[in-house]
């Protein structure tokens, strides 16, 4: 069982779960598709213009970024998450240098990113405002 599982009780309101944490994991996922079909794209156009091996490693340096970007998800709840996640946006947009247009993707990804952790952020703030307003509302008005 994990630590909130164990510390629930019947009746104890669940906490509300970050708008930034779920719109940035949604736009890192995405962003690890992105990475995957960039990497088969970059060994398919450039197979006859490199050494196997050469593009081989092109090809296992997406999928790993890849996955990386499939993981980062996992840590965002902590204080280096999102460091992480714009520097794998710099990452990203550096696989231009391999593939041409990934630096237009890349940069629409960074936006998208940079989008989702401004909106996601400002939206918990409404929350929270709202779930004090509510609280507070409670506490003046016990049997209502």
């Amino acid at each position: 069982m994990t630590k909130a599982q164990r510390e629930w009780r019947p009746g104890q309101p669940r906490p509300r779960r970050s708008i930034r944490t779920m719109f940035a994991s949604s736009v890192l996922v995405m962003e690890a598709f992105i990475a995957f079909f960039a990497a088969l794209t970059a060994y398919g156009v450039l197979g006859r213009e490199l050494e196997d091996s050469t593009r081989t490693a092109i090809f296992a340096g997406g999928c790993v970024l890849a996955v990386v970007l499939l993981l980062a998800p996992a840590v965002l709840g902590r204080s280096w998450g999102y460091p992480l996640g714009w520097v794998l946006q710099v990452v990203l947009i550096a696989t231009g240098f391999v593939l041409p247009a990934m630096f237009v993707v890349g940069v629409l990804s960074a936006l998208a990113w940079w989008y989702a952790v401004r909106t996601g952020a400002r939206l918990d703030r409404e929350n929270a405002a709202r779930d004090a307003a509510q609280a507070q509302w409670e506490r003046e008005h016990p049997d209502g």
